[in-house]
This record gives C-alpha cells, sequence and structure tokens, in this order.
C-alpha cells in the first residue's frame, strides 16, 4: 500500500514550433483563459500557461515552444509534451517509486512554472532505473490543501 495518491489531472503541455499557433487554437477558438507566462533557458521552453475549470478543479493546458528548436529538451516534440498529475504526497511518492525501481528526469523536486513542487518521471527506463512512464513524459505535482480537500 502506497503512502501517497494521484488525486487528478494538474495539467496537459502541448508543444508547437510557434506558440500563437497555440494560442489561436486554444484561447481564440476554444476560449480558454490565459493565466501568466513562464520562460527558462534552463528548459528551453517559452510557454504560456491557460486554465480550463474553476478553482480546485481547473486543469493547465500548458502551450510551449522552444526558445531555441535545435537545443534540448525539444519541447515541441512530441507534440503532446508531457502530463502533469496531482500528487497529495510528492516527496513520498518520489521516495517510495525511486525505491521500486522508477527513472525520473534529472533535476529532482524544484518549483515548477505554476509555482508548484514538481519532479517528472522519465518516458524510457535504463539498467539502474528499469521502471518508467512508458513513452510519455509525466509530471508529479505537489497539490496544495484545496486540491487535496476537493479531490482526495
Amino acid at each position: 500500500m502506497s503512502n501517497w495518491k494521484v488525486l487528478g489531472i494538474q495539467q496537459i503541455a502541448i508543444g508547437g514550433e510557434d506558440k500563437s499557433k497555440l494560442a489561436k487554437f486554444w484561447i481564440e477558438l476554444m476560449g480558454l483563459e490565459k493565466k501568466s507566462e513562464f520562460r527558462s533557458e534552463k528548459e528551453n521552453v517559452d510557454e504560456d500557461i491557460l486554465s480550463m475549470g474553476k478553482g480546485p478543479y481547473a486543469v493547465e493546458i500548458d502551450i510551449m515552444q522552444p526558445i531555441d528548436p535545435n537545443k534540448s529538451p525539444k519541447v515541441h516534440d512530441p507534440k503532446l509534451n508531457h502530463i502533469g498529475l496531482w500528487i497529495d504526497n510528492l516527496a513520498v511518492c518520489v521516495e517510495e517509486l525511486t525505491k521500486k525501481g522508477v527513472r525520473f528526469t534529472p533535476g529532482g523536486i524544484r518549483k515548477g512554472a505554476a509555482g508548484f513542487d514538481v519532479c517528472f518521471i522519465h518516458p524510457k527506463g535504463n539498467d539502474e532505473f528499469p521502471l518508467c512512464s512508458e513513452g510519455v513524459l509525466v509530471e508529479l505535482v505537489q497539490a496544495p490543501a484545496d486540491v487535496i480537500k476537493a479531490l482526495g
């Protein structure tokens, strides 16, 4: 039995060569609201953070483009870059999954674009950590108290 649980979807991150095209679809056509922006040279990302839904039930849609399309990570390849999951106890989750042989991306637990503690499960395993998310990058996000209360 785990000492943590997945509460729900926190975000869906979609990449493209030009986020203005993504904005046209997600903001202009679909009516999502832009909440903020995030830019990181280290993570090679220029993104807009959109919101769908209200309060603790809201889901982020992050539309991203690479700062340099020739550098890694390539946030536009694949187009559905990653999904984020609310976790009720991120530190315990990462500790338990690591002990089970799950491979995480470099960087450990850190502040994410929306200000929550995050870490990523690697889409590919290796000899040391053979378990992975099988081809899809998965972001684990520490849920704040209101999300834990609503979804827990």
